[in-house]
Order: structure tokens, then C-alpha cells, then sequence
């Protein structure tokens, strides 16, 4: 008769097993899949994946776990586990041939191996991310991907982080499958995992799975395939009653032996297997515990001070009897329980003795260990050991570690330890080349990095009371520029008094990198209608000092805020357009791509509150290419993606701007930018008619605005598309007392783009606002055309409301709309014209302006314009026609099916059709349905033969080509 520890029969959890392989069906069609597998500790989870795997046929499986070090976990550790694990499966030129430029030199931050990291500048944690995800995403173009990351309640601030990233960034197309599993019993109320864990069961590519205890039934099955046996009746009611269906406790308790006296606690339970080994085996057992849950063999040796085969005879029966398991390199005990219970028992001293020498072998020896996970082990064992100085030492190394692979929570971290452990080291600075001051400095800039903007407020506050301004300045100046850029991003009142004290002490002569920057974030910082000569002069300073002590960075930035602050209006544009190019060529030859692409933020700005839509579009076009390329698609891309979709919305492209909302969201920007994209969204269904996606939309974007207080420019929309809403919806008296209230609050005089559209709103809904708004209409400046345009609709629209309706008037504004090419408001200036005409008996003169509004209503799909234009063509008899574009689709398509049929002409794949469009595979798989159905045809190839057959993309008709967004985006 034989035995097994494990049961070799996958016992249950047929349900389970069948989600998972749903989940991997839809990661095979190209839909976003993710599996969150949760279960108490032992309830089998690494077997249930285990068995997943095995049966995955063709998918490669990936398979990271994270480790457990103190009260945090190793960074990056699972990815860095399957990088390391690729790179051994592919190779190096294989695997840099799936990285973008060639180069596995990005991942370096994760892997050291793969070179030096790049540029550690504010963008490097995010084009690491970036890195991984595009790996992921080009192994899926060969052959599914299934990503295991295991032990997630160990899981670090950074793991955690990329985890998220990966989960919600997947875009439609992608053949992968994420897997996650975690302890659920550990996942107490104040566990960093939980409110992911939240955050990602929300989404409806995520699934959660979570694992029970086995029933009697399934236990019998359990203990059968382990003892190759039906058991005895009273031996399985023992075994049911004290393992309560947990998998691993059965084998634990299997392991006693069925005869032997059974185990009173789960500490015994959990450590039957060891006792039952060698006690040289033991003794080293205890040893590999103060390692971890797995250790390398050579650290093992080095410790345990044994040469390779004294280690290997000792170690060889915890192997045979399943309590270690061979792990690449190493060696990983069977389960991680086991190895706490090995740990528990160890006795202080012990503790204290192992962690000593883990210490000692590793700074002996670093290469015992690859980096960055060297360093990190290192800070854990010198703190676990009780030693405050090396435990400092150690933490101040393992900080400069985490900088360079972008982990700035755990750089965050191993500050807090370096501060905290300060005032028990005697000549803490003379230990670590650096004063307190120094270390709380940095440990602000990690925490804004971070995110953890609050505790980055408290760190400043702590900083500047120590520091005398009087005796150390410069220090100062440095602290109170960096509590000025958090105040400004938590929306705090102050931070242009902190900015503006930092420049008080720092002296203009000589010029230094510090003056400049201070200078710089201050100008940058100041938007009020009075402080814009303030602004200027400040960024033109700081531009000089810049460029005299080779600062291109600051240069460039400084270069920007000048080149807005005149520009706002201008007209035309071809001078600072040049002067935007000029500052992305410095901040390019620099490395400082958040510089290059603030430049193109603005410069969009620019261009789109001047009126020029087309050429706003296609600049953001061009910077979020650029922004893939830099590895930021996610941030400043995103961003870009809003400087996209407003001119799209003035252009009357509303179905393009919906696509681009669909895609942004898929790249799960911040939520300011978000709530941008939605409330464009909710613009475009107030003007079709859908109230309750308007409302919901409306209601999204005020929660996504809802932490911190925002600029003008976001302030005013929001009201604005409050009155319309309350207008539509028939609350006029509610819409009023808005428009009332911004005229009391608002600065409406400080940024006439964003006042006007209150103005025009507001006159719409008239009332006893409506003196206040005519009055400040008369001094509210029409710079640029988009501002003559609305200063001629508000002067009709308060005519009409002042009974006193002038025709000539609005079509005065519709002409200015139509010069700028903006079809809504065009239409809807259009309309009242008529609407007068009709009411002075002019009806051939409506006809004309009915009909061309139609035809842009039509167009736009505005369903309440267009009610109203029909009601009045009934009302008026007027014989109405058309309603469609001038030129009619070719074969019955719309514009962006035509154009999707020429991408499937030229052989593009839905994915590099989105690309290239920037909309999402799957609106493009709707797009080619829909031509399928059209034209006819079986089959894409049929399609891109009739296109052929017909000459429908011959070069002289194609449109110029648009810049293609790097397959990375």
C-alpha cells in the first residue's frame, strides 16, 4: 500500500474551474479578463490555478508570487519573477524584440539584467508600467497569455499598483487573462488590498471567485486519493471535524499518521511534517525560515554556514517529505503557513541571531542576492535584528534602490523607517551622508510621487520647522517650492504664498537651477486676470536664468507659460506655434518628456479656444502619438485625449468625440480628466435628446470633479451644463437661480472663454437674471473669433429675450458659427432666425434657414433641434427636404465607416484600425459589421475587394494620412 502527501486526484471545485475557463475563452476573443481567486489560507487556490494552467492547452502561463518581508512586501516581486522566467524561456534577443525600440532597457528598473534604467523623472514609473503592459499585450499577438499572480495579500504598494494598472488598462483585442490570488481571512478592514480588491470587482471584465471548504463528500474523495484507499468512517469523522474541510489541515493531519495522536492546535498541525524530519533537517528549517517563505540556496549556505552538499543531504529529506519544495534556484516551503509556523517557534534570541547573520551574509556578499531584492531583504533583516544603526544604514540604501525601479511606495517606506529610527542612531548623518533635513526633503518628493499627498503636506510642515529661513535659506526656498506644488494639487489656499516666499529667498545674483525652477512654478501657478503681467515677466525670468545655467527642462516649461500667456487669443497662429515647437525641441534634447508634451497641451489649448478646431485636433492627434511613444499614453496622453475630444465636440464630430471617450476610459486616466471626457459625453446627449444619460453623465462628471476645488475652466462648463440641463429637463425656475448664483460667486470677467457659454445659458432661460447678464456681457471682452461669435449669439439671444427679436442678428452669429465651423450652435442661431422670420410673414426667407439647419441637425443627430425645426416647417407650411450631408456616403456609408473600410483595404487588423482612429476594437468591429452588411460581403477580404473593384481609395481621393499612434498606445 503507498501514500501521498498531496492527493493526486483535482478533488471539486468544478465551478470554480469552469469560470476560469471562461474567463480564458473571452481572453481568447480579445476581451478584457481578469479572475480575482480568494480563500482562507490552505483552502487550495495555488491548486485550483495549478490545475487551470495544466489545462490551458496552447496559452502560455506566466507566474509570479509576491513575498512577505516584515510589514511589507519585496517590490515588484511577482513581475520580476516572470521577467526573469521569460527571459530565461525566449531569450534576451527575443524578448527585447517584443519591447518597443528593440531594447528590454526599459524594464531594467524590474530586472537589472536588462541594462540601466533611463530618465527617473516624474514619467518613469509610468512608462515602466507601460513597458509591462505592452510585453503582455505583444505575447498575446502570438498565443494567449495567462498572467498568475499569486499571494496578493503580500503584495506591495507598487505590485499592487502595476496590478490595477494592468487590470483596468486592458484594451479590447488583448488575449490575456490576469489571475490573482490572495488570502481571504487576511484581508482585515484596513488591508491595503481590500479597496482593490473593491475597486476591481466593479468592473465587469473582472470576476471573482471565491473558494470554500470542502464538503465531507469531497474531503472522503481528499483522503482516498492521498492514501490510495477509501478511509475508515471514524477516521474521516475525526479528520472532517478537526480540519473542517480545509485542504491543507487534512493533509496535515493525514501526514500524523491516521493511527497517531491527533494534532490539538494548527500550530501542530502545520509543523506534524517537520517534526517528523532529521533535527539537523529542522534546525535548518528554522534557519530558512528567518529567510522567508523561499530563499535562494546559495544565501541559504552562506547563513547556515554549509558548504552545497552538507545543505543538499540535509535539506534533501524536507523535500522528500513536502515541507520544501525546489523553486528555480532555491527552495520554497510547501505552503506558507508551514513556514510561519516554523518562524513562530523560533525563540526571540533565535530571531534576533538569524536575522544577524541574513544581514551580515547579504552586505558579506551582495550578489547573493539580485537587485533590487538584495537591498530590500537587506533593510528587513538589519530591522528585524534589532539594529538600529545598520537597520538606518540599511533602509537609507534600500530607498535609493526603490527610486531607481520607479517603487516609490516602498522608497516612501524605507524613508518613514530612516526617520524613524533617527534620533536612535547616534551621528545618524555621518552614517548615511545625509542630514534630517535632507532625508524629510526628499521623503516629500517620494510622497507626492507617491500620491500620498497629505502625509507629502505634513512631512513640508515638519521640514520647515526645523530649518531657520534666516540662517539656511536656500533650504528654505527648496521645502517651501515643494509645499507649494502640493498645496496646488490638493486644491489648498496657500500655495502661491509659499511659492512666492520661496522666491523672496533666493537670491537673483548669481543665477542659479533653483531661482529658475521657483520662478518658473510660480509663473506657471498664476491664472487670475491681474497677475497675467506678473506671470509673464516671472516665466521670461526664469527662462533666461534657465537657459544661462543649462537648465532645458525649466527653460522649456518657462518657454511654455510665455508662449500661452500671449497666445491665448492671437490670430493667426503661426507664430506660437512655432514658439511651442521650439520649447518640445528643448525639452527634447533635455529628456524631459513631460515637458515636450505640456508643450503640445498647451498649444491644443491654444488653438482651440481661438476657433481653430481642425488644426487643435490634429495636434492632439500628434502629441498622443507622442505620448505612447514616451511611455505616457495613460497620463499626459490621456489629457491629450480631452484636448482631442473639445474640438471634435465644436466640430460637430460627436461621434468621434464618443469614441474617444470610450478609449480614454480604457486607459483609465485620473479623474479630472475623466470627468472632462464624460462631461463632454453628457453635452452630446442633452443635444440628442437622451436626458437620462445627460443626467447620469452630468452626475458622473461632478463626482469625478468632487475632491478638491478647480480652476475656471472646469468651474464654468459644469455650471453651464447645469443650466441646460435644468432647462431641458423644464426647471426653469432652478436654472435660474444657477445662473443667479455664478453671477454672485463666479469671476465671470477673469476668463471670457469659459464665461461666455454661462452667458448664453443663461440668457436662454432669461428671468430676473437677465439685467446682471446684459451688463456683464457689455464688458466681458470678444477676443478671437470663437468670442466675436458669442458675443453676437448673446446679443440676439437678449434681443429676443427683451421682446425685441432681431433677425439680422442671429444670422449674423450663424455666420460667424460657419466660419468657424461649428454645425450645433450654426443650427441653433439658424433656427431662431427662422423661428423670426416666420413670425414676420417671411416664409421663403425661413425655408432657406430651415433647410440648411436641418441638414446640419440631421447631421449631428440633434433630436430636440430637430423636433423643433420639423414642428415649425408643419406650423409654417414649409416644404422641408434633406436632412443629410451635401455629399451623399458613398454606397450608404457614413464618413468614419468609409474610413474604416480603407484601413481594411490596406489588410490593418481591428487593433491597428483603433490605432490608428483612436477608437477602441471593439467600436471597430462594430464599424466593419455594419460595412459587411452594407456592401454585401461575406468576409473583410470581400469588402476590401469591392472597395478595390470600385476605385472608392484611389490615391487622388484618399485623405492625407494621419499620424499612427506606436502600437505601445
Amino acid at each position: 500500500m503507498s501514500t501521498h502527501v498531496v492527493s493526486p486526484l483535482f478533488v471539486g471545485r468544478a465551478k470554480e474551474l469552469a469560470r476560469l475557463e471562461k474567463a480564458l475563452a473571452d481572453a481568447r476573443a480579445g476581451s478584457p479578463s481578469a479572475a480575482l481567486v480568494g480563500g482562507e489560507a490552505g483552502v487550495g487556490k495555488t491548486r485550483l490555478v495549478r490545475e487551470f494552467a495544466a489545462r490551458a492547452g496552447d496559452a502560455r502561463v506566466l507566474i509570479g508570487g509576491c513575498l512577505e518581508l516584515g510589514t511589507g512586501g519585496l517590490p515588484f516581486a511577482p513581475f520580476t519573477a516572470v521577467l526573469r522566467a521569460l527571459a530565461r524561456d525566449l531569450g534576451h534577443e527575443r524578448l527585447a524584440a517584443l519591447l518597443p525600440g528593440g531594447t528590454t532597457r526599459g524594464l531594467a528598473r524590474l530586472l537589472p539584467e536588462f541594462g540601466e534604467p533611463g530618465h527617473e523623472g516624474s514619467e518613469a514609473r509610468a512608462r515602466l508600467f507601460e513597458q509591462v503592459l505592452g510585453l503582455l499585450e505583444r505575447l498575446g499577438e502570438h498565443e494567449p497569455v495567462i498572467l498568475v499572480i499569486e499571494d496578493a495579500h503580500w503584495a506591495d504598494g507598487s505590485t499592487r499598483d502595476l496590478l490595477s494598472f494592468l487590470v483596468r488598462s486592458q484594451v479590447t483585442g488583448t488575449r490575456l487573462l490576469i489571475t490573482v490570488t490572495y488570502r481571504s481571512d487576511e484581508i482585515h478592514r484596513r488591508h491595503p488590498l481590500r479597496p482593490l480588491l473593491a475597486e476591481l470587482g466593479r468592473l465587469d471584465r473582472v470576476q471573482r471567485v471565491e473558494l470554500g471548504r470542502f464538503s465531507r463528500r469531497e474531503v472522503v474523495r481528499q483522503v482516498a486519493g492521498i492514501l490510495e484507499r477509501r478511509p475508515a468512517g471514524g477516521t474521516i469523522d475525526t479528520i472532517y471535524a478537526r480540519s473542517e474541510g480545509n485542504p491543507l489541515f487534512v493533509e496535515a493531519l493525514l501526514g500524523k499518521g491516521e493511527d497517531g495522536p491527533l494534532p490539538e492546535s494548527l500550530r501542530d498541525l502545520l509543523f506534524a511534517g517537520v517534526e517528523r524530519l532529521p533535527e539537523e533537517t529542522q534546525e535548518l528549517l528554522r534557519v530558512a525560515s528567518a529567510g522567508g517563505p523561499r530563499i535562494e540556496h546559495t544565501l541559504l549556505a552562506a547563513v547556515a554556514r554549509l558548504d552545497d552538499e552538507t545543505l543538499a543531504r540535509a535539506l534533501r529529506p524536507a523535500v522528500a517529505g513536502n515541507v520544501l519544495t525546489v523553486d528555480g534556484d532555491g527552495y520554497a516551503f510547501r505552503h506558507a503557513l508551514i513556514h510561519e509556523a516554523v518562524y513562530d517557534d523560533l525563540l526571540p534570541g533565535e530571531r534576533t541571531r538569524l536575522h544577524t547573520r541574513y544581514a551580515e551574509a547579504l552586505g558579506d556578499n551582495p550578489a547573493l542576492l539580485p537587485a533590487p531584492r538584495g537591498a530590500v531583504e537587506l533593510a528587513h533583516h538589519w530591522h528585524s535584528a534589532h539594529d538600529p544603526t545598520w537597520a538606518l544604514i540599511s533602509a537609507w540604501q534600500a530607498a535609493a534602490v526603490a527610486r531607481a525601479s520607479a517603487a516609490y511606495a516602498e522608497q516612501l517606506r524605507m524613508l518613514t523607517r530612516v526617520l524613524e529610527l533617527w534620533d536612535r542612531v547616534p551621528d545618524a548623518t555621518g552614517r548615511i551622508g545625509a542630514g534630517h533635513v535632507d532625508v524629510l526633503r526628499q521623503t516629500i518628493t517620494v510622497a507626492h510621487l507617491a500620491g500620498e499627498f497629505e502625509r507629502a503636506l505634513a512631512f513640508a510642515g515638519s521640514t520647515l520647522d526645523e530649518i531657520d529661513a534666516g540662517a539656511d535659506p536656500i533650504t528654505a526656498a527648496r521645502v517651501l517650492r515643494q509645499r507649494g506644488l502640493v498645496k496646488y494639487d490638493l486644491s489648498r489656499a496657500g500655495y502661491l504664498d509659499d511659492l512666492r516666499a520661496a522666491a523672496a529667498l533666493v537670491p537673483a545674483d548669481p543665477p542659479t537651477r533653483l531661482r529658475g525652477k521657483v520662478l518658473e512654478s510660480l509663473a506657471r501657478m498664476l491664472h487670475a486676470p491681474a497677475e497675467r503681467e506678473e506671470r509673464a515677466l516671472l516665466a521670461r525670468e526664469a527662462m533666461a536664468i534657465a537657459h544661462e545655467v543649462g537648465d532645458a527642462g525649466t527653460e522649456s516649461q518657462a518657454l511654455t507659460t510665455v508662449t500661452w500667456g500671449r497666445s491665448r487669443h492671437a490670430d493667426p497662429p503661426d507664430s506660437y506655434r512655432q514658439a511651442f515647437a521650439r520649447a518640445r525641441a528643448i525639452a527634447h534634447r533635455a529628456g524631459d518628456y513631460g515637458a515636450v508634451l505640456r508643450a503640445t497641451i498647451s498649444e491644443t489649448d491654444v488653438l482651440e479656444g481661438a476657433g481653430y478646431h481642425e488644426e487643435a485636433a490634429a495636434a492632439a492627434r500628434a502629441g498622443i502619438a507622442d505620448a505612447g511613444e514616451y511611455g505616457l499614453a495613460r497620463t499626459q496622453g490621456a489629457f491629450l485625449s480631452m484636448n482631442l475630444a473639445e474640438p471634435l465636440v465644436s466640430l460637430g464630430r460627436w461621434d468621434e468625440a464618443l469614441e474617444a471617450l470610450e478609449y480614454v476610459t480604457e486607459l483609465t486616466p485620473p479623474d479630472p480628466y475623466l470627468g472632462s471626457m464624460v462631461a463632454f459625453a453628457a453635452d452630446i446627449a442633452l443635444a440628442r435628446g437622451d436626458l437620462e444619460g445627460a443626467q447620469a453623465r452630468f452626475a458622473e462628471s461632478r463626482r469625478l470633479f468632487g475632491r478638491g476645488s478647480y480652476r475656471l475652466q472646469n468651474v464654468l462648463p459644469a455650471i453651464r451644463r447645469e443650466i441646460d440641463l435644468l432647462r431641458a429637463l423644464g426647471r426653469i425656475d432652478e436654472a435660474r437661480e444657477v445662473v443667479a448664483r455664478a453671477l454672485r460667486e463666479q469671476d465671470l470677467m477673469a476668463e471670457p472663454r469659459y464665461s461666455w457659454p454661462v452667458l448664453l445659458a443663461g440668457v436662454r432661460v432669461a428671468g430676473p437674471p437677465l439685467p446682471l447678464l446684459r451688463q456683464v456681457a457689455e464688458k466681458l471682452p470678444t477676443d478671437g473669433r470663437v468670442g466675436e461669435a458669442s458675443g453676437l449669439t448673446f446679443a440676439a439671444e437678449a434681443a429676443l429675450a427683451c421682446g425685441a427679436p432681431d433677425r439680422a442678428a442671429f444670422d449674423a452669429a450663424a455666420a460667424a458659427w460657419a466660419a468657424l465651423g461649428q454645425p450645433y450652435p450654426e443650427a441653433r442661431t439658424l433656427f431662431a432666425a427662422a423661428e423670426i422670420a416666420v413670425a414676420e410673414g417671411g416664409r421663403e426667407e425661413a425655408a432657406g434657414r430651415l433647410g440648411r439647419a436641418l441638414e446640419l441637425a440631421g447631421r449631428l443627430g440633434a433630436t430636440p433641434l430637430l423636433d423643433g425645426i420639423g414642428d415649425l416647417a408643419r406650423r409654417a407650411r414649409i416644404q422641408l427636404t434633406g436632412g443629410s450631408a451635401t455629399d451623399e456616403p458613398r454606397l450608404g456609408l457614413t464618413a468614419r465607416e468609409t474610413e474604416v473600410l480603407r484601413l481594411v483595404a490596406a489588410g490593418h487588423s481591428n487593433r491597428e484600425i483603433g490605432q490608428e482612429l483612436f477608437i477602441s476594437a471593439k467600436t471597430v468591429s462594430v464599424h466593419v459589421s455594419n460595412i459587411l452588411a452594407k456592401l454585401g460581403a461575406g468576409s473583410r477580404g470581400e469588402a476590401a475587394a469591392t472597395a478595390h473593384r470600385l476605385h472608392l481609395f484611389d490615391p487622388a481621393q484618399e485623405p492625407p494620412a494621419e499620424r499612427a499612434v506606436p502600437r505601445s498606445f
